[in-house]
Formats: C-alpha cells, sequence, structure tokens
C-alpha cells in the first residue's frame, strides 16, 4: 500500500533519511541538531550575520538550544566567530561524501522532471508551514 502524499508521507521519509544520516553522524560523534548547525553555517559561509549564527540556525531548524550547539561546535574546534574552521569544513565535506555514496541508489535514475516537481511541492509545503509558525 502507497502512503498518500501528506504529513505522513513526509515523516516516513525524514524518519528513514534521517536513520541513514545519523548511522554516519555515529562515526563523527555527531548529532542531528549538530549537523545542522553545521550546515548552516556553510550555506551561510560569506554571509555577513549581524546577529550570529545560533539565531539563523533557530530560524531555519527549529532548533531552542542553538546557542548552546553553536558554543558546543565551537568548543570542539569545528566553529569559530560564527564560520566553519578547517577541521569543521573537512568533516562537514568528508560527511557529506560519504553520505552521497551511502545514498546513491536512493536518489540515481529518478525522473528530472519529477524530482523539480518535488522540490516545487516541498518548497511550498516549508514556506506554508513557517507562516503557521509565525501565526502561533
Amino acid at each position: 500500500m502507497t502512503t498518500p502524499f501528506g504529513p505522513q508521507l513526509i515523516g516516513e521519509t525524514e524518519k528513514s533519511l534521517g536513520a541513514v544520516l545519523r548511522r554516519h553522524l555515529a562515526d563523527v560523534d555527531l548529532t542531528e541538531p549538530q549537523w545542522v548547525t553545521l550546515r548552516v553555517a556553510d550555506q551561510l559561509s560569506g554571509e555577513r550575520l549581524p546577529t550570529g549564527l545560533a539565531p539563523e540556525v533557530a530560524d531555519r531548524a527549529h532548533f531552542e538550544d542553538a546557542a548552546e550547539l553553536v558554543a558546543g561546535l565551537v568548543e570542539r574546534g569545528l566553529l569559530r566567530e560564527d564560520r566553519l574552521t578547517d577541521q569543521g569544513a573537512r568533516l562537514l565535506h568528508r560527511t557529506q561524501a560519504a553520505l552521497a555514496t551511502d545514498t546513491r541508489s536512493i536518489w540515481d535514475g529518478l525522473d528530472a522532471d519529477d524530482v523539480g516537481a518535488a522540490e516545487r511541492v516541498l518548497g511550498e509545503v516549508v514556506t506554508r508551514a513557517r507562516r503557521v509558525l509565525e501565526r502561533a
């Protein structure tokens, strides 16, 4: 039986991909929130962050402990002044490469038009969910 499109399917997808991710993160002693924090730092590389990295992480990932996550990664030498250190960048890119290898069979062969449609729909779902959160 196929799960219809909606919260359950998105949740099942997120949980399955999250399990694969956590397997790789265990190898490098990172939690999923720490990983997300490093990814946000990488995505914002080169941008001026007037309020710092923690508010960006809190906004994008909805982590209430974003400041503590950033502080912990600074303590580990993976972040400095809201940016990835060389050590942090190497860890991030090495882990991304291992993940890409491990998950290639998930993404290979998907129709480009289907992928484009999924990107548009999921992007809209995220936008609408953020609007709901803003109203709360």
